[in-house]
């Protein structure tokens, strides 16, 4: 009983998570929106997916983010991909 109080029933996680794998596949960096701002956003969209029990590769995380980013960061983000490895690098890091 108090699992369903605390995190809702079968049908409301489901929910929850296909909301959250949406926002997740749909995310872009909005206008005049700072890294940082990107970051916390992404953060919270993953940590609440990562509670739902989906499960990341860090390398999907990084490339997602990178991926996001609008044609004026194509050489930062170019110069991130030759030069990193993307497989352990941390999202923070990226």
């Amino acid at each position: 009983m108090l699992v369903v109080t605390h995190e809702g029933t079968t049908n409301v996680r489901r929910a929850r998570k296909h909301t959250l794998v949406s926002k997740y596949e749909a995310f872009r960096i909005k206008n005049e929106e700072t890294i940082s701002e990107l970051q916390t956003r992404f953060t919270h969209i993953v940590n609440h997916l990562l509670g739902l029990g989906k499960m990341f590769e860090d390398e999907e995380l990084n490339i997602k983010i990178l991926n996001c980013l609008t044609r004026t960061w194509e050489p930062k983000i170019t110069t991130i991909k030759e030069s990193k490895n993307l497989a352990t690098m941390t999202m923070e890091a990226c």
